[in-house]
């Protein structure tokens, strides 16, 4: 297959033949350009598909109406040279092959329909994970903001327990104290209550002795 780039209406389209058919199709495309071209400079520029379709019913309504006078002639008025033969031929096969562009243009479009369809699906699909995304990152934020401060309360819960510890330490201790300084004030207790048991017998004993000299 050849690929064969033509003009039409003031656009270019690259259609495929059959090889050792390009001037066919570049004589056909002159034929469908000429009509474009009136179209242009009547109502001005249009639409591609419109120019195309619009070209293509001209060239077919002239085509037809040639059929029909060449149908209604006499047989002997009807001789046709070769060279309009080949333009009648080529004039159909042009029809055909524009419908054939046609079509090809008709699937084209679809697929960039559908290829533009599933961009947008697709950037929809980004946009979604990356807000899921964004948010998964949020939360992980307020985990760690929440585990830093768990562990900042931990730390002051195990330093004031280390200072209650410290207290009770201290408390244990002084109560200690306390307890020794009882028991020695006790034993003092005990050595006054002796000694002075011990003064008492012996005032009793000198009072006896005073009492047996009288």
């Amino acid at each position: 297959m050849a690929e064969v780039r033509i003009s039409i209406g003031g656009r270019e389209f690259e259609v495929a033949c059959r090889d050792g058919e390009e001037h066919f199709l570049q004589s056909a495309a002159l034929l469908l350009d000429n009509e474009a071209s009136a179209l242009n400079e009547a109502l001005g520029r249009m639409p591609e598909t419109r120019m195309l379709l619009m070209s293509g019913l001209m060239l077919a309504d002239k085509t037809a109406s040639l059929e029909d006078q060449l149908k209604q002639a006499p047989a002997a008025q009807v001789q046709l040279s070769a060279e309009d033969e080949a333009v009648l031929k080529r004039a159909r096969k042009t029809e055909a092959q524009l419908s054939a562009a046609q079509a090809e243009l008709a699937e084209m479009r679809a697929a960039v329909a559908e290829l533009q369809s599933k961009t947008h699906s697709a950037g929809s699909e980004a946009e979604n994970a990356k807000a899921e995304r964004e948010a998964a990152e949020a939360v992980l934020v307020e985990l760690k903001a929440a585990r830093d401060a768990a562990e900042e309360r931990a730390k002051e819960a195990e330093a004031k327990l280390e200072e209650l510890q410290s207290k009770a330490d201290d408390a244990g201790k002084r109560a200690d104290d306390a307890e020794a300084k009882v028991e020695e004030a006790r034993a003092a207790k005990d050595s006054a209550v002796s000694v002075m048991q011990a003064m008492v017998k012996r005032m009793e004993e000198a009072a006896e002795r005073l009492q047996k000299q009288d």
